[in-house]
Order: structure tokens, then sequence, then C-alpha cells
């Protein structure tokens, strides 16, 4: 059993469902401190941060990634217990083995190889790990910005191990992500008996021509970086339960996922004169679960794209697909973000997998790109 196997396997057999880490932050410090890592613990709230950094200059490479898990619905359904790693056919079978606990395990053997044969590098490699990236994320990431914010901490290159990969490991790198942001809407009716429709407002009838305009909106057309900004709607609900009654309010859940061509404010904007339009009487809150964000710079995506050609013989495609990430909080401090991890086929699935073969090239890409940014003598130099 390689390191960053074993390792894997002892993530999974820690239940973190959001936000609780149940253990698995101490298993990461206890490997890293012996390592000359100062461990720092920068909890908030229900949520548990764990920050090991290596050196005390610039350049600052720091991983990113996190320990919980989203629930594994009913046990019954997975082929193998969720929580107890079970390797079969090549694949290693857990709750989080793809999403990320392999990328976490994969980044911890790489720092381990790195400093061990670097003590002395260049600036400094650092490892931050939250328990609260698959829920709220109020009191994850974010908060742990704020307090780098306050003492002059800056982060040059961050290295993210979300599961970006899709047919094979290193084929897609994440440079950058889309923004989302969420709608809760209210349409306000009046209640009454559906045989008497002339004395009630039914807001199922209100809603459906200006839902339909929403839905054909185009927004944008997206660039060369990102697609065109979407409208989904995740949730509707109206009625009393009961067939002869029509319901005096309807609600309804949506979310954008938007590119760099808007911004929030336009959005809302348009959303709003679309409602307005169509005469709604409503109601309307909005959440903005995060910016979208493209890295620029050259030299984080350059040493990541050169590491995974070394190790895999292919050049990874630069992306800017799936959802959100924890990036999301890095990129507003200005450095440069580059998402890498193992497939992301099976994350949040029943009989959640990674191939074991993965498991050692991805740490040995990790350890490639902290060669080519901080080692004082770079793969390809005298």
């Amino acid at each position: 059993m390689s390191e960053t196997l074993d390792l894997t396997c002892q993530l999974i057999r820690c239940r973190s469902i959001t936000p609780d880490d149940a253990g698995c932050m101490e298993i990461i410090g206890e490997r890293l401190e012996p390592c000359g890592f100062i461990v720092e613990h920068l909890d908030f709230g229900d949520t548990r941060n764990l920050f090991v950094r290596h050196g005390n200059q610039r350049p600052l490479l720091m991983f990113l990634g996190h320990t919980d898990v989203v629930p594994s619905g009913p046990e019954a359904d997975w082929s193998y217990p969720p929580f107890e790693p079970t390797i079969v056919d090549g694949n290693l079978y857990g709750r989080g083995a793809a999403d990320m606990k392999s990328g976490v395990a994969a980044m911890v053997t790489a720092l381990e190889r790195f400093t061990h044969r670097h003590p002395y590098h260049q600036g400094s490699v650092a490892l931050l790990i939250t328990s609260d990236e698959e829920g709220a994320a109020t009191h994850g990431v974010a908060k742990v910005i704020e307090v780098f914010e306050a003492r002059g901490e800056k982060i040059d290159w961050c290295l993210i191990g979300e599961p970006s990969s899709f047919d094979r490991l290193g084929d897609v790198i994440r440079v950058g992500r889309r923004g989302s942001l969420c709608g809760a809407l209210t349409v306000l009716g009046t209640q009454g008996h559906l045989a008497y429709p002339e004395k009630a407002d039914n807001p199922i009838h209100r809603l459906a021509p200006a839902l339909k305009a929403l839905t054909q909106e185009v927004w944008d057309q997206g660039n060369a970086f990102f697609p065109p900004t979407s409208f989904q709607i995740s949730n509707i609900n109206a009625g009393t339960g009961a067939e002869n009654v029509i319901p005096g309010r309807l609600e309804l859940a949506f979310n954008f996922r938007f590119s760099t061509e808007l911004s929030p404010t336009v959005i809302q904007e348009r959303v709003t004169a679309i409602l307005q339009d169509h005469g709604l009487r409503y109601e309307l809150s909005w959440r903005l679960s995060g910016a979208p964000f493209l890295t620029r710079g050259t030299t984080l995506i350059e040493a990541t794209k050169d590491a995974i050609h070394q190790e895999m013989g292919q050049w990874a495609k630069p992306d800017t697909g799936g959802g959100t990430s924890d990036g999301r909080f890095i990129a507003p401090t200005g450095a440069e973000i580059v998402e890498l991890g193992p497939l992301n086929a099976s994350i949040h699935k029943i009989d959640e997998h990674v191939p074991i073969a993965d498991l050692e090239p991805l740490s040995r890409i990790y350890e490639g790109i902290m060669e080519r940014l901080l080692a004082r003598h770079p793969p390809g130099t005298p």
C-alpha cells in the first residue's frame, strides 16, 4: 500500500460529514509537524480550519483542500460501506474518495517529500484545510482569509485539490470558476375557491409567462474563458394541499451561474425588469454564493501544466467549468489559482470512488509543481 493510498483510507474512515472534521486534521497535523511545519488551528463556530506552513518568506504557495464530505445517503444503497475504504478492481470506494480526501492525502505526501528533499527551499509552502466547504462555507476559508488579511499574510499561488480531471488524471485544470447567484422569489396572489377564479388571483398563472421569459432570456454569450450564463430553477412550491383551493402564494428558488460578462447587480436589475413587466406582486431576496474569477497570471498555470506533462505525458486543458469552490474566497486577494485533482465522475454519488493508480501520480504532480516554483534548483536547471 502506498503512502498516499494509506492516508486516503485513514481519512475516509473519519465520518466527516460537513462541518464535522471527525479527526482528519489531527491525522494531517501529526504527519506534517515533524517535517518542520508550523501548525495553526483557526476554528470558527462549528468549523475547523487547519493551516500549516513551512518557511516564512514570500512567495507563498498554498495548497487548499477540505476534509468535510456530503452525506452518504442511505448506506444500504452503497455496494460497500461508505466510511469503510474498500478496494475493488483497482478502485478505492468510500465517501470522499474523490471529493476530496485523495487530493488532500496527495498534497500531504507531496509536502512531506518536498520538504525532506528541500528543507531550505525558496519562499514558503503551506496547506490550508477546512471542514466547511460542502456546507454553508461561512466559517471556513472565508474567515481564514480575513485573518490572513488582518495580519498581512499574502498568498502568491494557490493550488486547490478539487477533483478537476474528466477522463484521465490531469486532462483538465480549472483556472477560474463561474459566479453563483441564488434568488428566492415569492409571488403573491389571493387565495380562493377554484370554482370562483374571478374572486382570487392565482400566483401560478401569474408567474407562468414571466417564468417563460426568464428561461428564454439570453443573458450573455460568454467569452473565450467562460460559457454563457445559465439560469436554472431548483425548487418551486405552491398550493395548500387541497385540490379545490387557488393558492395565495408561490415560492421559487433559482440560480444563475454567470460569467465575467455580467455582474450580480446587472443580473438582479434584469430579473426585476422582467418580473415588473409581467405585473407581478412579489418579494425577492438574493444571495451571492461567489463571484466569477479567472487566473490571468501564467506562473502557476505553466508550472502545473509542465508537472502534469512530465508525469502523464499530456498537456492539460485549462477550463472554468464545474460548480463553485473555495477559490472564490482566495481570488479577491490577487493570488493565482489553479484547481487540480482526481477524476470527478463519481463525486457526490453513491459508490464514490477513485482509481488507485492515480493516487501516487497525483502526489508526484503536486511535488513537481513545488519543484518548479520553490526549489532552489528547479527541474531542468544545472
